[in-house]
């Protein structure tokens, strides 16, 4: 069993209920935040559980083994190289960092300590996702050709009095960085890592920093080519992916915050074949009617992980290809060029992103 400190009562509510769902592999020791009445509301959901306000004594606990950083994104670099320097292994929320040399840095100290660093990627967990993946396996789905991906939500001026959104030098970013980051990273899982990105972004909504709207294309190593359409003027908050591969078509619904877990439609290019794929699809079910979705099957993938169990597992490494994509786009809109990933670590957008740095 794994001892966790969940740093952050606002998301880590969320987490805290992945761990509670799992009471055979973690226990929740700590939650740390500044105030108090949050987290001691959290904290009073798991047994024996501490509420704590100071990260360096949170790191310095021997009984926690993982930090779990569920904080303001510019905060996620320092607290995760303490963590590392401790011999913790961390699991991080998206962004994991604002910037690709920060990212790097994590990565590099993950490897220096030999502990897990796990970016929080949910989304992939989900029985949609487990359906395609499994598909995939079958030799069912063939290259992949294009896929449109959609993030449609809804934030105004409620989601911006937090005081550390909408700028630059707290939340990182905008909606490249902390909503479309999350539908990128699924594509990547079926297409492959980004090689080649432009975009246009824009500030159109609301009265930020960042940017609130963005149209984005894409190559990736499959040959794949992608289309993101974002914004954060949504009547309400949808989310879709379609992915054409050339034997058949992968659809979700409109969920935003669970991808996976909506219903799938998988049609056959060649029609003759859909009864193949009805077929498969039938045993698919089966075999994961068991497993877990969002939060509790990427803690569980975790757990499996550091048992040394085979394990569908987000590593750092997709981590840092999704801030190193988010750098991308930011050069590519900003400059109007097309640019190719891996980014030459030497750009200045590596260091940072931010407009006029």
């Amino acid at each position: 069993m794994y001892g966790v400190a969940i740093l952050g009562a606002g998301i880590g509510a969320q987490h805290l209920d992945g761990y509670l769902a799992l009471p055979d592999r973690y226990r929740v020791v700590a939650i740390c935040d500044l105030d108090a009445d949050k987290a001691g509301a959290l904290a009073a959901k798991a047994a024996g559980c501490a509420v704590v306000s100071d990260v360096d004594s949170v790191v310095a606990d021997p009984q926690i083994d993982i930090i779990d950083i569920c904080l303001p994104p510019h905060l996620h670099g320092p607290v995760a190289l303490k963590a590392f320097a401790a011999g913790k292994h961390v699991i991080c929320e998206k962004p994991i960092a604002g910037s690709v040399t920060e990212a790097d840095g994590m990565l590099a100290a993950a490897r220096a300590a030999d502990r897990l660093f796990a970016p929080i990627f949910q989304y992939r967990y989900g029985r949609g996702l487990y359906q395609l993946a499994a598909l995939q396996e079958r030799g069912l789905v063939g290259k992949p050709l294009v896929a449109t991906l959609e993030t449609h939500w809804n934030r105004g001026a409620d989601y911006y009095a937090v005081p550390w959104r909408g700028k630059w030098a707290s939340e990182r970013g905008g909606a490249v960085l902390g909503h479309a980051i999350h539908i990128h990273d699924l594509v990547t899982a079926f297409f492959g890592p980004v090689t080649e990105v432009s975009a246009i972004l824009d500030t159109r909504v609301n009265p930020i920093e960042t940017e609130d709207c963005a149209a984005i294309s894409m190559r990736t190593a499959s040959g794949g080519l992608v289309t993101s359409s974002v914004t954060l003027g949504g009547a309400d908050d949808r989310s879709r992916l379609r992915l054409v591969f050339d034997r058949l078509s992968a659809e979700s619904g409109s969920n935003p915050y669970a991808p996976g877990a909506d219903t799938w439609t998988f049609s056959a290019r060649d029609r003759s074949q859909q009864a193949a794929i009805d077929a498969a699809l039938e045993e698919i079910d089966a075999e994961i009617a068991q497993r877990p979705s969002g939060y509790v099957g990427q803690f569980e993938a975790i757990a499996d992980h550091l048992d040394g169990k085979p394990a569908s597992l987000v590593t750092g490494e997709d981590g840092v290809r999704s801030i190193e994509l988010v750098a991308a786009i930011y050069h590519a809109a900003r400059a109007a060029a097309h640019v190719t990933l891996p980014l030459d670590r030497s750009l200045p957008v590596c260091s940072d992103w931010a407009p006029g740095s």
